[in-house]
C-alpha cells in the first residue's frame, strides 16, 4: 500500500490496540490478496501459503502492542518475508530423497513427474508462458522486488523496507529484473 494507506492503517491499528476487533477484520480485507499472492509466488503451494499467511497474521496480532512502524504494510510484508525463509530452511534439513517416510515409501516417489503437461508446453510458447519462466529463473532478490511491486503494488520505500536494503537497492533490483525480462522474451520470441 502506498502512503496513501499508511494514516489509514495506523487508525485501524489504534482502534485494534483499544479492543475494536473490526479494525483487524478491516486490514485483513485490505492486504488480502497483495500478501496471499505474495506469500504464493515465493512458495507457489496453495497450503504452504494458507499456513504462512495465517502464521503472518498471528504475529501481527501477537505483536501488534509493540508495533511503533511507521509503515504497516512493510512490517506485515517483512513478517510473512521471514516465515517464507525459515520455511525454506527447515526444509533444506531433509537430507535424502531416498529416505523413508512413516509410512515405507521414499520422498523420491512421492515427486511428480517432471515433465511438462501438454497445456503448459503449449503455454510456455506464448508471451505470458515465456515471461512466467522468465520470472521464475531470476533471482530470488530481483524475483521478490518484481512480484512485491508488480503483483501487490507495493512502493520501492516498503519493498526497501520488506528486504531490509535501501530504496537504491530495491530499485536497481527491479531494473535488472525488467533487462533480463526483456532480454529473455526477445531471445525467445
Amino acid at each position: 500500500m502506498t502512503g496513501a494507506g499508511q494514516p489509514a492503517d495506523f487508525k485501524l491499528i489504534q482502534r485494534y490496540r483499544r479492543g475494536d476487533p473490526k479494525a483487524m477484520e478491516e486490514l485483513v480485507e485490505r492486504y488480502q490478496q497483495k500478501l496471499f499472492g505474495y506469500i504464493f509466488n515465493a512458495t507457489r503451494n496453495r497450503h504452504e501459503t494458507e499456513e504462512i499467511y495465517q502464521d503472518a497474521w498471528l504475529r501481527v496480532v501477537k505483536n501488534i502492542a509493540h508495533y511503533h512502524d511507521r509503515c504497516f504494510s512493510a512490517w506485515l510484508f517483512r513478517i510473512a518475508r521471514n516465515l517464507i525463509i525459515d520455511r525454506r530452511r527447515s526444509r533444506r534439513e531433509i537430507d535424502s530423497l531416498d529416505r523413508e517416510n512413516a509410512f515405507g515409501a521414499a520422498l523420491g516417489d512421492a515427486l511428480p513427474d517432471a515433465a511438462p503437461a501438454p497445456d503448459a508446453r503449449a503455454a510456455q510458447r506464448d508471451l505470458h508462458g515465456q515471461l512466467a519462466i522468465a520470472v521464475q529463473s531470476l533471482p530470488s532478490d530481483q524475483r521478490e522486488v518484481f512480484h512485491l511491486r508488480m503483483d501487490s503494488n507495493l512502493s520501492f520505500k516498503e519493498i526497501a523496507a520488506i528486504q531490509g536494503v535501501s530504496i537504491n537497492t530495491a530499485l536497481a533490483r527491479m531494473q535488472y529484473a525488467l533487462g533480463k525480462l526483456r532480454q529473455a522474451v526477445k531471445l525467445d520470441g
